[in-house]
């Protein structure tokens, strides 16, 4: 660990040097694949040169190459095998997503990254005893892609649980035959009494589905909170959702001073940042993992052919889309969040939320493409016609599962309101899989909630808000209840 410190301190020392070594890297490994011939990699010298072969690209611009090496096909978009998928929500026009997940990216950035998260842990704090005991990891599920007996997928959780190597089973709890089990209600059930005896120091995992297992095992033990069960516990690694709304409830659960929580910023598509100091809500860009960034100011996002800017070029609190190149393959890949830089020396940064409108309180990621599809096959089966609407987040409360509230503003309204809301619910769960996977027998998405708005509540919010006309337009999907708040206070006025 000492020795990982050291190179961490270099690498936030040359930047530059350390991000153009990858570039130079990423671009030599792949220039005799599909892909680098196609974009003629081989000549590829300096990073403009590679801007103006390569365009920014997202999931349906490389669907086709990603569908060959699903089916088999090797040496598509990287050169080593690629033999592991983690499946993310969808986009657009997918269900989901098969990010490719190569043994450079598993080694170089996800496992890297997960070993410097404890590196920065105990070089923070050197008394830790994280070790005297196990790290409880919340996964997902893994299954077998069925389009090649050679290739897998599953949850990235599941995919980097499958590789780990052997000695980490030691450190972690419970075993794999429950950490990959698929029905969520019973892997719960079987994960609480599973580790309620074992010496847990640390967790890790989704804070949604970690508050499901803790109220789980207290129901189970009698216990009031989770030290009286394992009072070693001090450390959870969080990440994939916003922490805010869970903070209060994890200090009811675990009530200590001295519990530490370290946000990661680990996506399907890799490994980004790490909160690298307990006081402070941001995190470290990790800039030797494999990965080459590009940055696009988000004034820019609709521009036909934008401008990115290279590491040496961001500002302070301005927002970025994030832009990658990968050890797995990915060539200018947009990822769809967006970031602020909070420092520039160490580069450090904090997620702002994605280039799209979008709820992703529980790890749903609802998309206004979902939301709308939604809501016509709703209108269609009702005869309802919509005016305006916003939705958002009811966040957990006591023992009550999470869920969506809409406002929606009709010009007709539906002829069997429950019938709307059903075929909504449904709908949303059948375009988008994380959404099904959290309504699943109401765990944590209850069926949304929906009030029905009053002629002219959207036109005077907006009008006192100052946002009539032009270019303005009614939020529809918020990470947060600021527009829902504020809208159903001037209903109640």
């Amino acid at each position: 660990m000492k020795k990982r410190m050291h190179q961490i301190e270099l690498f936030v020392k040359y930047p530059h040097d350390v991000q153009e070594e990858w570039f130079q890297s990423l671009i030599s490994s792949a220039q005799h694949t599909e892909w680098g011939k196609e974009h003629g990699y081989s000549s590829i010298y300096n990073r403009s040169q590679y801007k103006e072969r390569v365009k920014i690209q997202n999931y349906d611009t490389l669907k086709p190459y990603i569908e060959k090496m699903l089916s088999g096909k090797q040496n598509v978009l990287w050169p080593s095998e690629i033999k592991w998928f983690a499946k993310s929500s969808g986009t657009t026009s997918d269900r989901s997503k098969f990010i490719p997940v190569s043994e450079e990216s598993l080694e170089e950035c996800h496992f890297k990254g997960g070993k410097d998260l404890l590196t920065l842990y105990c070089n923070n704090r050197p008394e830790t005893r994280i070790f005297t005991g196990k790290c409880l990891v919340l996964g997902g599920s893994h299954q077998i892609n069925q389009l090649n007996s050679e290739s897998s997928y599953g949850d990235l959780s599941a995919v980097l649980i499958k590789n780990l190597p052997f000695w980490a089973e030691f450190y972690r709890t419970p075993d794999m035959s429950i950490t990959l089990m698929d029905n969520f209600e019973e892997k719960v059930e079987k994960m609480a009494r599973a580790t309620i005896d074992v010496n847990v120091t640390n967790l890790s995992g989704v804070p949604t589905w970690n508050i499901v297992l803790a109220k789980r095992i207290l129901e189970i033990t009698g216990k009031s909170n989770l030290l009286e069960v394992w009072p070693n516990l001090e450390l959870y690694f969080h990440g994939a959702v916003n922490f805010t709304p869970y903070r209060e409830q994890f200090k009811n659960l675990i009530p200590s001073d001295k519990m530490y929580y370290l946000e990661t910023y680990n996506a399907s598509e890799g490994f980004f940042g790490i909160q690298d100091q307990s006081n402070s809500e941001e995190m470290l860009l990790m800039l030797d993992y494999g990965i080459y960034y590009e940055f696009l100011p988000m004034e820019h996002f609709s521009d036909e052919n934008p401008k990115t800017l290279e590491l040496d070029e961001v500002e302070l609190n301005k927002n970025y889309a994030i832009i990658i190149s990968t050890n797995a393959g990915l060539w200018r890949y947009m990822i769809g969040d967006t970031v602020k830089f909070t420092s520039l020396t160490p580069y450090r940064i904090q997620i702002t939320g994605r280039t799209k409108h979008f709820i992703n309180a529980f790890g749903e990621e609802l998309i206004i493409d979902n939301a709308e599809k939604g809501l016509t096959k709703a209108c269609h089966a009702t005869g309802a016609v919509i005016r305006d609407y916003t939705a958002g987040p009811i966040y957990f409360k006591g023992n009550e599962a999470g869920g969506h509230e809409w406002i929606i503003e009709f010009v007709k309204l539906p002829e069997n309101i429950n019938l709307f809301i059903d075929v909504l619910d449904q709908t949303l769960r059948e375009v988008n899989s994380d959404y099904d996977a959290k309504r699943y027998k109401d765990m944590a998405l209850r069926q949304p909630l929906l009030h029905t708005a009053p002629e002219g509540t959207f036109y005077n919010w907006m009008k006192g808000r100052g946002k009539l006309g032009g270019q303005h337009k009614v939020p529809r999907l918020a990470n947060d209840r600021i527009y829902l708040d504020e809208i159903l206070k001037g209903m109640k006025a």
